[in-house]
C-alpha cells in the first residue's frame, strides 16, 4: 500500500522492522517473499519519510543509524500490540469467570424466570455475579446498552428497537386475573374488549412506563387506552392487592396459571385483539461477538427450558421460538 498523507502502513512498518534487524535487503525480501528491487523501493521510501538514511554501510555490511536503532525498539513494541489486538479472543471459560453480567428485565418475569437464570449460573459459573436491573426509560436503556455497562435486555413490548440485536425466547397467550368473586369470573371464551376497557385494572407499569407494556403498548396501537386504577412497583405485590378486589390484572398465561395456584382467583382469557405475549432477548451490536457475551445469551435463552417442558403439560401455554 502507498503511504497516505507523510504516513505509512502496517506493511510498511514490518518492512522496516525486518530492515534495521536483518540489516540487509535481499534477507528482508526473502522473508517477505518480495523481490529485491521492491525491498529496495520500499527503504528508499522509508528514507524519504522519515528523513533519515535508517541503514548505512559499514565495510560490507549494513547497520542501522541511531534513528535505526531507536525505531527498531519502538517498532517491536507498537507491532506486538498490533498482533495481540487483532488476534483472535481468548476461548472463555465459564468456570473461571469472575465477570458480573446485568439483565434488565421486565418484572412479570422475576419469580418465574429470573430465578432459573440464577441457578444455571451458579452451576455453570460459581465465580461470575448477576445484576438484575428494572426497565430504565428508552434514552438511558439505549445508552446504558451501548456503553456495555447492560448486557442485556428481556423485554416484551410490542415494538422492541429496531436498531438492537434480537433473539425470540418464548411466546404466551394473554389471560386476564381476577379476584374468585369478582362479577367476570365465570366468563367463558374470550372477554369482550369494550367489556375489558369498561373495567379498573391494575398494572406493574406506570402511566410513564406505557410504551414498555405489553398490554398498555398494543392498546395503544389499537387507538385504545384502559383506566389503570392502580399500578405497582413490584410485580410479587400484584396478587396482595388483587385479592378481594374488583381490579382486573392482564398477564401472560404461565404467570396467571402460577397466580390462580397460589391464590383464590379466576383466569379468563383476554380479548382477542391483544394477540400474543411475546418475550426476547435485546443487546447491542458493541456485544456481540464477545465471547462471554455469547456464552450467557445462551445460558438465559437455555434457563427457558424448563418453562417450556413444565408447558408440555398445559397445551397451548407456552411456546418457545429459537433464536
Amino acid at each position: 500500500m502507498e503511504p497516505v498523507n507523510g504516513a505509512f502502513d502496517v506493511r510498511l512498518m514490518r518492512t522496516l522492522l525486518l530492515l534495521v534487524t536483518e540489516c540487509s535487503v535481499s534477507r528482508t525480501a526473502e522473508i517477505l517473499g518480495q523481490t529485491q528491487p521492491t525491498v529496495s523501493l520500499a527503504l528508499k521510501r522509508l528514507r524519504e519519510l522519515i528523513g533519515d538514511p535508517i541503514l548505512v554501510r559499514s565495510g560490507s555490511s549494513l547497520v542501522p543509524t541511531e534513528r535505526g536503532q531507536e525505531l527498531r525498539a519502538t517498532l517491536q513494541r507498537l507491532l506486538a500490540d498490533i498482533d495481540a489486538l487483532l488476534a483472535p479472543p481468548p476461548s472463555f471459560e465459564p468456570d473461571r469467570t469472575e465477570r458480573r453480567f446485568r439483565i434488565a428485565a421486565a418484572n412479570c418475569l422475576d419469580a418465574e424466570f429470573l430465578p432459573r437464570i440464577f441457578a444455571r449460573l451458579a452451576e455453570e459459573a460459581p465465580r461470575a455475579s448477576i445484576d438484575i436491573a428494572t426497565l430504565p426509560g428508552h434514552d438511558d436503556l439505549m445508552s446504558h446498552l451501548a456503553d456495555g455497562s447492560l448486557d442485556l435486555v428481556v423485554g416484551n413490548w410490542p415494538r422492541p428497537p429496531e436498531q438492537l440485536r434480537l433473539a425470540p425466547l418464548l411466546s404466551t397467550p394473554i389471560k386476564c386475573v381476577v379476584a374468585a368473586d369478582h362479577r367476570l369470573a365465570g366468563t367463558i371464551g374470550s372477554l369482550d374488549m369494550e367489556f375489558y376497557l369498561a373495567e379498573r385494572h391494575l398494572s406493574p407499569s406506570a402511566d410513564v412506563m406505557k410504551q414498555y407494556s405489553p398490554i398498555d403498548g398494543r392498546l395503544m396501537e389499537l387507538g385504545l387506552s384502559r383506566h389503570i386504577a392502580a399500578s405497582v412497583p413490584e410485580y410479587a405485590i400484584v396478587p396482595h392487592m388483587l385479592a378481594g378486589s374488583d381490579l382486573v390484572f392482564t398477564t401472560g398465561a404461565p404467570f396467571a396459571e402460577q397466580m390462580a395456584q397460589g391464590g383464590d382467583f379466576a383466569v379468563i382469557d383476554a380479548p382477542v385483539e391483544f394477540g400474543r405475549m411475546d418475550f426476547y432477548l435485546l443487546w447491542h451490536d458493541c456485544k456481540h461477538h464477545s465471547p462471554a457475551h455469547i456464552w450467557f445469551r445462551h445460558l438465559v435463552k437455555a434457563s427457558v427450558s424448563p418453562l417450556r417442558d413444565s408447558a408440555d403439560s398445559v397445551p397451548q401455554i407456552l411456546r418457545v421460538a429459537a433464536e
